[in-house]
């Protein structure tokens, strides 16, 4: 059975043309942007913007299936919340060449991008971002909102918290716990649990040193 035909994409950003160009090669028809920009922002290359979040919830009926693909973390899951809320039909977008294990489970809202891995029984919650050649290894368990970046690694069993930010090449050691609000800095190492709210660089990661004021 082909994908229905029309989605609305809120966020006319880079990363908006990528959720774009997902949504096409995944078998949707059409796309149509939403952006708070509108109406100084009314093309994205060669896509339509159509209105602002508030003109989205008004559309709603006309669309098939909706997205969200905007950066933030935190925004990003409060607008797929009110989507959901106001009858919005969430879409979970898979490049065709990302590999998602039959095992695994992808929430709606979620995006998984070109070369991505999710392997068996790992749990993606919604409005997650796993991005370009990211790995999310068996067992591991993903709360709403959080972004794996470009190259990052998951091993089995890890825990993300909400809203977490895996960033670009960064690798988690099996079982780890990440906690909500954690930004990992590109390319660390994370050999340990992160409480809610760190931020961890380095190889092996470690809190960031906040500089003095002083």
């Amino acid at each position: 059975m082909s994908n229905p035909a029309r989605l609305a994409i809120l966020g006319a950003s880079g990363h908006g043309k990528v959720v774009a160009d997902i949504a096409l090669q995944s078998g949707w028809e059409e796309v149509c942007f939403y952006d708070d920009a509108y109406p100084g922002l009314d093309m994205v290359e060669q896509w339509p913007v159509a209105g602002t979040f508030e003109s989205l919830l008004r559309d709603l009926a006309g669309f098939d299936g909706v997205t969200v693909a905007i950066g933030n973390n935190r925004v990003r899951d409060e607008r797929l919340e009110t989507l959901l809320e106001h009858g919005g039909n969430l879409a979970t977008l898979i490049h065709p060449r990302a590999i998602v294990s039959p095992f695994a489970t992808v929430a709606p809202g979620c995006v998984v991008v070109a070369g991505a891995v999710i392997n068996a029984y790992a749990l993606v919650a919604r409005g997650c971002i796993i991005n370009t050649a990211a790995t999310v290894g068996h067992d591991c368990r993903l709360a709403c909102g959080v972004h794996v970046a470009c190259g990052a690694n998951l091993a089995g069993g890890v825990s993300v918290g909400r809203f977490t930010w895996v960033g670009v090449g960064a690798a988690v050691r099996q079982g780890m716990c990440l906690g909500e609000g954690v930004m990992i800095g590109a390319n660390a190492a994370v050999v340990r649990d992160v409480e809610d709210g760190a931020t961890m660089v380095g190889v092996p990661a470690r809190p960031m040193r906040r500089k003095s004021s002083v």
